[in-house]
């Protein structure tokens, strides 16, 4: 053997072994996927169920794994079957030494994605159990058998369809499942509001407690997807290609998603634009690594705009409760990932491997193909979709039969962490806003569907207060002939310095402020959740009391106003009383004089 043969056999030996750690590498990534979906999760509902939606994305892998050991991986990658499924082993207690460890382990990471995908649209009112035994049964029977046939070497592999990281075989799949799902759990209490005869006659927008940790839910999904995408590269020019498709795809999904918002809602809304994101990374990864730049440009902006389109066709068409945005992000954007697949596969994409059953190579509608490879996606997406809809619809359904997919309504109105998991509150030391509290003190229920009142408080008696307490007229004048006023100005806590400054340089130098928590309804610019007006919710506010007698009243409230101003919902109130007396502790001083140092 020359020189020049050992030394491409060298080269071949270490590319092997590099590509062979990224791909485990890539396996690792997937799984740090995990924390980015309990984070969405989180941050997209509200604070009471944390816990338990940490407990779930957490059981998902941890039960996965099990099931996946037990039957899972062989039904996925054991010996063909008649294209159908793979033969059923015990090959890693029984040939431990000959396993194919790496590709369990790349096998069991992609699984525990497709059931926690479920989790999102179902959550705030599904039960533990049920969510134990459902999650159980995707990793160890739905998901392994349909991604036998894409990547096991199953029929629809041996025809040609594509589907290089799962935009079909797993986000399609949780997608389906999700609405499915969800459809058949009904929506959280107060999300839809009904008239007499059953009509949902107003949405209700159930904003989620902590953006923030969405947010950073999504940068860490956004990360884990180089894995995702890039674990099964077999060459350098090929993972870069795939890096740089899963970079555009989400970028471009995430501005047109945030111009289309802006437009639409006067605003950028900033969960549909983290949405987006995501969406944009689901579209691209059937194709990451057969298409190119412009594909991938197109394949985003299709994805920002479905996205939208997606969240608001549930919410007021088809009247599903979705709290993340799920079925949106990976059931539509699945779709299309898989089907552009066949419009946009070129062969100039590094390492460009698709071919149909006689071995010829096939590209995209749009790349000289014609249809061919088109039909080939569309039939893998059909067929893939009714094998997923009928067993996880009977799945549900025995599951609704047998020990019930919903929580009660008094769990649900408390809130998951508590009456599922004994945990008062995922954020200990931290006071929580009581929530889904109805004006008669209960929760409603999800056939009623009342529009909830947040800690609304309920009076018992059999006097009205109104005349319970009787109205005294205070006098208009004090006993010394000066008038007293007492102003009462509620305001955001972000506007209370500019107040404070305003009064001051009128002369008010005294002023008691107070935290306090505004609930009410009114008119104004509307603001928008996810494409959903946001009605009445406790939100902090400030409370200033201000009592005057020398400084004009009307001047307070008209400076106030011009200081307060913004035109939307929320920029406060103000209350004008008469006061009959001021007493100073410290001197003694009453009325006039006791104002003094004040104004």
């Amino acid at each position: 053997m020359d020189a020049t043969a050992i030394k491409t056999l060298i080269e071949e030996n270490v590319s092997s072994n590099v590509f062979a750690v990224w791909f485990l590498a890539g396996a690792a990534l997937v799984f740090w996927m995990q924390a980015g979906f309990a984070m969405v999760e989180a941050g997209f509902t509200r604070a009471k169920n944390t816990g338990n939606i940490i407990m779930k994305n957490l059981m998902d892998f941890c039960i996965g794994t099990v099931v996946f050991i037990a039957i899972g991986f062989s039904l996925l990658m054991g010996e063909d079957l008649v294209g159908l499924i793979g033969k059923p082993g015990f090959d890693i207690f029984t040939s431990y030494s000959n396993f194919d460890f790496s590709s369990f382990v790349f096998n069991l990471v992609f699984c525990a994605t497709t059931a926690t995908i479920v989790s999102g649209a179902m959550a705030e009112r599904t039960k533990f159990l049920s969510y134990c035994v459902y999650s159980a049964i995707i990793s160890a029977l739905i998901y392994p058998i349909e991604a036998h046939w894409i990547w096991g070497g199953g029929w629809l592999a041996g025809l040609g369809f594509h589907d290089f990281a799962g935009s079909c075989a797993i986000h399609m799949v949780g997608g389906i499942s999700a609405l499915i799902g969800a459809k058949l759990l009904g929506p959280r209490i107060g999300k839809f509001q009904k008239d007499e005869n059953g009509k949902v006659v107003k949405v209700n927008a159930f904003p989620g407690h902590n953006i923030t940790i969405g947010a950073l839910g999504v940068f860490i999904l956004w990360v884990g997807w180089y894995g995702f995408n890039g674990a099964a590269a077999t060459s350098v020019p090929q993972l870069a290609s795939i890096f740089l498709t899963t970079t555009i795809a989400p970028s471009v999904a995430t501005v047109v998603c945030m111009i289309f918002t802006w437009v639409r809602y006067k605003k950028p809304d900033v969960s549909m634009c983290l949405n987006a994101s995501l969406a944009g990374l689901v579209a691209i990864t059937a194709g990451c690594d057969v298409t190119d730049a412009f594909g991938s440009i197109i394949i985003g902006a299709v994805a920002g705009l479905l996205v939208v389109f997606g969240v608001w066709f549930l919410d007021y068409v088809l009247h599903i409760d979705d709290p993340v945005g799920a079925v949106a992000v990976h059931c539509l954007n699945g779709i299309w990932g898989t089907i552009a697949v066949g419009l946009f596969a070129t062969s100039s994409a590094p390492g460009y491997s698709i071919a149909d059953a006689g071995g010829n190579t096939i590209v995209g509608l749009f790349y000289g193909g014609g249809f061919k490879l088109l039909g080939l996606q569309l039939l893998g997406f059909a067929s893939v979709a009714c094998w997923t809809a009928l067993a996880i619809t009977v799945t549900f359904l025995l599951i609704k039969g047998i020990i019930g997919l919903r929580v009660s309504r008094e769990e649900e109105v408390t809130g998951l962490d508590i009456t599922e998991h004994g945990l008062p509150s995922a954020y200990a030391g931290f006071a929580m806003l009581p929530e889904d509290v109805t004006e008669d003190g209960e929760g409603t229920s999800e056939v009623t569907g009342d529009t909830p009142v947040e800690a609304a408080i309920v009076v018992d008696g059999d006097v009205p207060a109104a005349e319970a307490i009787p109205v005294k007229k205070m006098p208009t004048f004090a006993s010394d002939g000066h008038k007293y006023t007492k102003v009462e100005i509620i305001c955001k806590e972000a506007k209370f310095e500019r107040l404070k400054n305003a009064m001051m340089k009128l002369g008010i130098t005294g002023m008691t402020v107070s935290h306090v928590l505004g609930c009410g309804m009114q008119k104004g610019t509307p603001e928008y959740y996810r494409g959903v007006q946001i009605e009445a919710n406790l939100l902090p506010k400030i409370q200033v009391d201000i009592v005057v007698s020398k400084v004009p009243v009307r001047e307070v409230i008209e400076t106030a106003k011009k200081v307060l101003y913004t035109g939307h919902i929320g920029d406060g109130k103000i209350f004008v009383y008469d006061v009959e007396n001021v007493v100073k502790v410290r001197t003694g001083e009453e009325g006039f004089d006791a104002l003094q140092d004040v104004e």
